[in-house]
């Protein structure tokens, strides 16, 4: 589910990892129009006057030679093919367009086409904790990263099984000598077929605090 939280680190949701020419890793990023911190994530704007689209697919292109390399990138130009205007959209449909190359068929769905009504979350881990709620859902999966900050007791309290997911990334073969973790999916769809990233997907850890 996307935009479900009034965003606090912006770069989280227009940027991402994969590697470089001079070794080690850089960012791809979407540029975006400036706004006030307390803006929600469904009204952030790509800022379109910048050649961005030019400059993603130059980066990408120390990825030639790598197996699926015209496949990825066919793959994202048709990601990158409309002029999109929201930040949300777009990132929803290069997730809809990487699940569907990947034959995962989840559905995806948009916080604020929802029209949930969740109230005002007083801390950021209510905000699960009450679109569970709204949905009638009696289990939450996050990142672990979220264990720093989620109180699992409220989940508890309310009858919510929380867990956090722990992927265990395999290493696999990429153009460096040492083995880059934790970069795009880009990355993995480069030089890994489909069955291979499924089984990297499949290999995780559920945890409780």
């Amino acid at each position: 589910m996307l935009d479900q939280v009034q965003f606090i680190r912006h770069g989280w949701i227009e940027r991402n990892r994969i590697l470089k020419q001079s070794g080690g890793w850089g960012y791809i990023a979407v540029p975006l129009k400036k706004h006030a911190r307390e803006t929600l994530i469904s009204d952030i704007i790509i800022d379109n006057s910048k050649p961005w689209k030019e400059k993603i697919f130059s980066q990408l292109g120390y990825y030639k030679g790598a197996p699926n390399y015209y496949k990825v990138i066919k793959l994202m130009k048709e990601i990158l093919g409309p002029d999109f205007e929201s930040i949300v959209r777009l990132d929803c449909a290069a997730l809809e367009a990487v699940c569907d190359y990947l034959a995962i068929h989840t559905p995806i769905e948009i916080f604020s086409d929802m029209a949930l009504d969740i109230g005002c979350p007083d801390s950021a881990d209510e905000w699960a904790l009450r679109i569970c709620q709204s949905l009638g859902a009696d289990e939450y999966w996050n990142p672990p990263g979220g264990m720093a900050f989620f109180d699992c007791r409220k989940y508890e309290e309310n009858h919510v099984n929380i867990y956090f997911q722990k992927v265990n990334l395999s290493e696999y073969r990429q153009k460096q000598k040492v083995f880059e973790p934790g970069l795009s999916v880009l990355d993995a769809l480069m030089f890994l077929t489909v069955d291979e990233i499924n089984e990297i997907l499949d290999d995780y850890e559920l945890e409780r605090v």
